[in-house]
């Protein structure tokens, strides 16, 4: 709150002051021990922030779920990981409507100060209004065309299924939201298996369905069953249209209640098309209904989109059952990725929360998919230098003495070589074409290789997944079977191909050629001599658990990755107890890291520390372990004593249903900053550098000690229109990028950069910026961080006094739209103001007031922009 006071003084002279409170703070960041900045080496470059506002590709977003799309054309998305309601116009220009990206919580208010907490599906009305199914609150929340949010119905924190007014109301995890031309709300209230009607004065009444009840019934009213309906939309008519997710049907509801299934059958899930029951639907997630009563269908298991007309004849529109990608085409030849939402224009053009690719998608009606905004990452198989090469799912990476990178391309079944500057090769295999076959180069097969390791010679270690077997690359890209034989899984100890594997995953070799294996659904670790001798070190076939002791006594579940010290002390991503392991050459095993069936995030020491399904391990000359922790999404360091430290990433893992997941991101950064998606392998060099095989981007990262340097701002908050004074901390960098990577809407700004160590930015508009620092020393560390200001509104000046024939008129200075009170107040040391007046609400650039003089105390006056509200 900005405050204008004058003093009144019954005098001809008048005193005047002005009063005006700022917050001051001053911007610090403290680097921690040890932090790592991590970049792309290969494939792919960074996707960017991912709540960041632009144009088309210069877009970004994070789990876009549920799209609204107005009588403009403009489009509304429910961000889901960035709990904020996101506005894209026909040119695709995006800019964040209500939210402040990956804050969380249940607060009104205007703009970024309002907050969702993962909202799912929005509906939009012929003025402009958006509802919001914000999920994980249990509310229904309404935002106006200039983002001024409320709660409709339902209280946050309160899950139930109460009919009831407003915040007497109680949903279940709500997803889906859709309204008609009188203004009330409809609602998928998924965890309730009901259908729930809101009217625009919030009475909320159940129209189909039985809380707490699930099936496939149809009927009317309560008698009807849905199973986890994730949307609905409704027509012209008031009939409303389901997406039954989990019964894999489209289903109508009349305004009378009376359920009936359009499409698909109960229990039944495929990709085939047909009328009614004959057709198939795989986890259909998102409904559009369309003049017609054409109902359009975002079939996110099939990734596909699909079309349902009145009479229950299903089409496919675009995408290919099965094949899931981000390619833009013409039917069938497009690929969606978890396409979640479903909108549609009054021209026919459908548009798609496509959620796995973090885009925004339009389908024409001749049936063209392009991109409208975000950009997707790419998979491939090229070989190249940086970002022009390709991988698919790359699993696992090893590091050489020299600093070569040998990468297990999982999806094109090949071993990839990436040199120190970035350059890609295909050390063995063919891109596409999967096998067991020994060979040279591209003569060689293998089938979903997922573990790498090198020896000091160059020879690369390959666990053969598919194949059930252990191969060896040569340096000349001559590859073998060193063990188990292709097609014929087993545990069998012995030589050669007389042993036997169980999907083997993880690899490391020691100095003397001998390779440790995690084999994953043995649960147990084998070690391979360089004559192929397969031993079983420790654990148990079959049996799998979490007790610790020595050789088949000790117990694993589903060992992933595995790493090697000088000592010859196996450590082992214990994946399914969430653990990190240490086996001696003896075939003793401790647990080092983590509790055994306890998933999470913490760091801390030995049984404190948890982590969330860990994939890879290395392992540096001192004894400290390195941990590519999947679903956290983040790379994490344990000390030879157990001390657990995050060095990377951040924990960004939720199931969101039937095979689909959203976690991590495509960021460049500095520790926290930084963001990764599934990564699964980690290698270490002598230098301390890390090398992460990151399958969800394609690519693979490298991480290195970090440049102290951080960004610094001399006010965290300030009034639009005042210059602020960048710069960074301890300033030992020598090279400096600065850039704005969250541009409020409205501002001008959008394009800010600046290449000198102290900036200055003069905010244009009132929200939050988010600056992005680059800092490179001569050595060549780099720092990559973030700094956020938030502008204020300008506060009310005093622009004019007069005292005329005993009245005093004062006039201020105001922003059109936002409402001022003008208050008094004859001590300065008291909370108690009085009001002069109603409130105003600001047309022009100034309000007036005016007061009498009187022979009474001394009045000090405050002007008080008012906070804005519906």
């Amino acid at each position: 709150m900005k405050l204008l006071t004058l003093m009144k003084l019954l005098s001809p002279s008048l005193a005047m002051g002005l009063l005006s409170a700022a917050l001051l703070m001053a911007a610090s960041t403290k680097a921690t021990a040890q932090e790592y900045t991590f970049t792309t080496l290969a494939g792919p470059p960074e996707l960017g922030p991912g709540d960041a506002d632009g144009s088309g590709s210069l877009a970004r977003f994070r789990g876009p779920i549920g799209v609204a799309v107005d009588t403009a054309g403009n489009v509304y998305v429910a961000d889901y990981l960035n709990d904020a309601i996101r506005k894209v116009t026909p040119g695709g220009v995006v800019t964040t409507l209500a939210g402040l990206a990956c804050s969380s919580g249940s607060a009104d208010g205007t703009g970024s100060a309002a907050r969702f907490y993962h909202p799912y599906g929005v509906a939009v009305d012929s003025s402009g209004n958006v509802y919001v199914a914000d999920t994980f609150n249990y509310t229904i929340r309404k935002v106006t065309p200039s983002g001024v949010v409320t709660t409709l119905a339902g209280l946050a924190g309160s899950a139930g299924s109460d009919d009831g007014t407003g915040s007497a109301a109680r949903f279940n995890y709500p997803q889906g939201v859709a309204v008609d031309s009188a203004g009330n709300v409809y609602v998928a209230d998924t965890d309730n298996h009901t259908i729930r009607k809101v009217t625009p004065g919030g009475v909320v009444t159940t129209l189909a369905g039985l809380p707490g009840n699930s099936g496939s019934d149809d009927g009317t009213g309560s008698a009807a069953r849905f199973y986890y309906p994730y949307s609905v939309a409704v027509n012209s008519a008031g009939n409303m249209y389901v997406a039954d997710a989990y019964n894999h049907t489209i289903r109508k509801v009349t305004p009378g209640g009376v359920v009936t299934t359009l499409a698909g059958l109960a229990g039944s899930s495929g990709s085939v098309g047909g009328t009614g029951s004959a057709a198939r639907f795989y986890y259909p997630y998102g409904v559009a209904v369309d003049s017609a009563g054409n109902v359009y269908v975002a079939d996110t298991g099939n990734c596909t989109i699909r079309k349902v007309t009145p009479g229950g004849m299903v089409v496919t529109l675009a995408g290919l059952a099965g094949s899931s990608g981000s390619a833009n085409g013409t039917g069938s030849g497009a690929r969606f990725c978890n396409p979640y939402g479903v909108a549609l224009d009054s021209a026919g053009n459908v548009y798609v929360a496509d959620l796995g690719n973090d885009t925004i998608r339009k389908v024409t009606s001749a049936n063209v998919v392009t991109t409208l905004a975000g950009a997707a990452g790419g998979s491939g198989s090229a070989n190249g230098t940086g970002s022009a090469a390709r991988f698919n799912s790359p699993s696992a990476a090893a590091v050489d003495g020299a600093g070569n990178v040998y990468v297990a391309d999982m999806c094109n079944d090949t071993i990839r070589k990436v040199t120190p500057g970035g350059v890609v090769t295909t050390l063995a295999g063919l891109a596409g074409s999967d096998g067991s076959a020994d060979g040279t180069g591209s003569a060689a097969r293998f089938y979903y290789p997922q573990g790498v390791a090198v020896d000091s010679a160059g020879n690369v270690y390959v666990a053969d997944s598919g194949n059930h077997t252990l191969r060896k690359v040569t340096p000349g890209g001559v590859g073998t079977t060193l063990a188990g034989l292709a097609g014929s899984l087993g545990s069998a100890d012995g030589t050669g191909s007389a042993a036997r594997f169980y999907y083997p995953y993880g690899m490391a070799v020691d100095s003397a050629g001998n390779v440790y294996v995690g084999d994953l659904f043995n649960h147990t670790i084998r070690k391979v001599t360089p004559g192929g001798v397969v031993t079983t070190l420790a654990g148990l076939p079959g049996n799998s658990g979490s007790a610790d002791g020595t050789g088949s006594d000790a117990r694993f579940d589903y060992p992933r990755g595995v790493a090697v010290d000088s000592a010859g002390n196996v450590y082992v991503a214990d994946y399914g107890n969430h653990t990190i392991r240490k086996v001696t050459p003896g075939g003793v095993v401790t647990t080092l890291a983590g509790l055994a069936g306890s998933g999470g995030n913490s760091d801390g020491t030995g049984s404190d520390a948890r982590f969330f399904y860990p994939y890879g391990v290395a392992v540096d000359s001192a004894g400290n372990v390195y941990v590519a922790d999947a679903r956290n999404c983040a790379i994490r360091k344990v000390t030879p004593g157990g001390v657990v430290t995050t060095l990377a990433g951040a924990a960004g893992y939720i199931p969101m249903g039937q095979g689909v997941q959203l976690y991590g991101g495509s960021v460049h950064g500095t520790g926290s900053a930084a963001r990764f998606s599934d990564p699964c392998g980690v290698a270490v060099d002598s230098a301390g550098n890390l090398y992460v095989a990151d399958p969800g981007n394609d690519n693979i990262r490298l991480g290195r000690p970090a440049c102290p340097d951080a960004p610094t701002i001399d006010l965290v908050t300030g009034p639009v229109g005042q210059a602020r004074q960048l710069d960074t901390s301890p300033q030992s960098a020598l090279a400096w990028q600065w850039r704005l990577v969250r541009t409020p809407a409205g501002s001008a700004l959008a394009s800010w950069t600046a290449n000198v160590r102290n900036p200055t930015f003069t905010p244009d508009v009132a929200d939050l910026f988010i600056f992005r620092l680059t800092a490179t020393t001569a050595a060549g560390a780099i720092a990559i961080r973030t700094l956020a200001f938030t502008a204020l509104p300008p506060p009310p000046v005093l622009q004019a006094v007069q005292l005329t024939q005993g009245t005093l008129d004062l006039t201020w200075s105001t922003e059109a739209g936002a409402g001022y009170q003008l208050q008094y107040n004859s001590d300065l040391n008291s909370t108690n103001w009085t009001s002069l007046g109603g409130p105003e609400t600001a047309t022009g650039p100034t309000l007036s007031a005016t007061d009498y003089a009187t022979n009474g105390p001394a009045r000090f006056y405050r002007a008080v922009r008012l906070p804005a509200g519906p």
